[in-house]
């Protein structure tokens, strides 16, 4: 019995970019064989600017895992074959326009008739239903329709994302988790199901502290910077030297061991900062006295301080000092994986730490067309069969 916990699970992978992408990465990194579908030029990720020993290297680090077939679907023979892997897949993972899968014969529909069982989750920008259904999906488009935008930045500034694709990130993360569960249902009553998720509904899901102030006060709520709507202090704050590092102390007893880590046990007596509810009610006036105080030594000097007194708090890093931070070395964040051509690929390590069945990058992203001949020998078209299909053109 194989040690990762998705050993077994077969996922027909026909997605592309981010969203797609990271939820079948998510699944092959546990154990999934994940069969990744491209057309005969590659999908867009091949195609980025980034590169590593001259691959692209967004590509290697979100199609880890993954073996790769290349197949040209709207060739007739190329919709045979992909038809035919789909036979194969318990799941299958698409995100293109909502209606591309049908205009292949490649839908839902079309494959449950050849697998009744079959798991099939599409990732679109606004799903496959209502007034926008037919719209394509765009992480910045769906940021700023979800209300993430309206409430990133400071405050009186110009329009800001979230600085990592979020709504991308997060629809990867639900079709993930909604797979997992329908593969849980189909194992106790055999029965697949169609999962519809979209970047929209999944950057409107993450607004709750947002949502929360809009309904309870009936005014929408703006940027804040790094400050926190309902607690506070909980934000980023400059010391003496120009550096910024945050301090989290909301609850009244990381409150009361801050002002009393840095000399300012008067601000425990002050009546605008007495409760929580106080300090976020008068929260400029609280961020002008802490701002007073750490101005007089440097940032490293104030994380020393609150840090040896349980004042939960962290510097800013770049990314630089992320991946050499020891403790992220310590914890696996930095793996490299050998690829044909690229070489030693640095990845970012699996996030999620199992105690008897961890995950495990097993190999690199595939080149165009690797597999092509290995998975579709192991689903029954014989070599000549194969060897036929890409003269053709049907495959690569």
């Amino acid at each position: 019995m194989s040690d990762l916990p998705l050993a077994g699970m077969r996922v027909l992978d026909f997605t592309q970019v981010m969203a797609g992408p990271f939820c079948t990465m998510m699944l092959g990194d546990l154990g999934a064989d994940v069969v990744k579908v491209e057309r005969p030029e590659g999908e867009e990720n091949r195609r980025g600017v980034r590169l590593w020993n001259g691959e692209p290297l967004p590509f290697l680090l979100i199609n880890r895992n993954k073996r790769g077939v290349c197949i040209d679907l709207k060739h007739p023979e190329g919709k045979r074959v992909a038809l035919r892997l789909a036979q194969w897949a318990d799941v299958i993972v698409e995100n293109y326009r909502p209606g591309t899968m049908a205009d292949l014969g490649l839908d839902y529909a079309s494959v449950r008739r050849v697998n009744p069982s079959v798991i099939y989750c599409s990732i679109s920008g606004f799903g496959q239903t209502g007034p926008y259904g037919h719209r394509g999906g765009f992480d910045l488009i769906a940021q700023g329709m979800s209300g993430l935008i309206s409430v990133t930045g400071n405050p009186d500034g110009p329009p800001v994302k979230v600085g990592v694709p979020i709504c991308d990130l997060v629809a990867g993360l639900y079709a993930a988790q909604s797979i997992l569960a329908a593969y849980i249902y189909r194992q106790a009553t055999g029965q697949g199901q169609y999962l519809d998720i979209s970047l929209l509904e999944a950057g409107i899901s993450l607004a709750i502290w947002e949502t929360a102030e809009y309904w309870a006060t009936g005014e929408p709520p703006r940027p804040m910077g790094t400050a926190h709507r309902l607690s506070a202090p909980y934000q980023a704050f400059r010391g003496g030297d120009g550096k910024y590092f945050t301090v989290g102390a909301g609850n009244q007893a990381n409150w009361r061991r801050l002002c009393q880590a840095i000399g300012r046990p008067d601000l425990l007596e002050d009546p605008r900062f007495a409760t929580g509810v106080d300090r976020v009610r008068n929260l400029k006036a609280l961020q002008e006295e802490l701002e007073r105080t750490f101005a007089t030594r440097p940032a490293s000097s104030w994380l020393e301080v609150l840090e040896a007194a349980q004042v939960p708090c962290g510097p800013i890093y770049t990314l630089e000092e992320v991946y050499n931070d020891p403790h992220v070395r310590a914890r696996e964040m930095v793996v490299e994986v050998e690829h044909p051509t690229a070489g030693k690929v640095p990845q970012i390590g699996i996030p999620v730490k199992f105690s008897l069945t961890p995950g495990r990058i097993r190999r690199p992203a595939p080149t165009l067309g690797q597999h092509t001949r290995e998975v579709l020998e192991e689903v029954g078209f014989t070599p000549q069969e194969v060897e036929e299909l890409r003269r053709c053109g049907a495959v690569r």
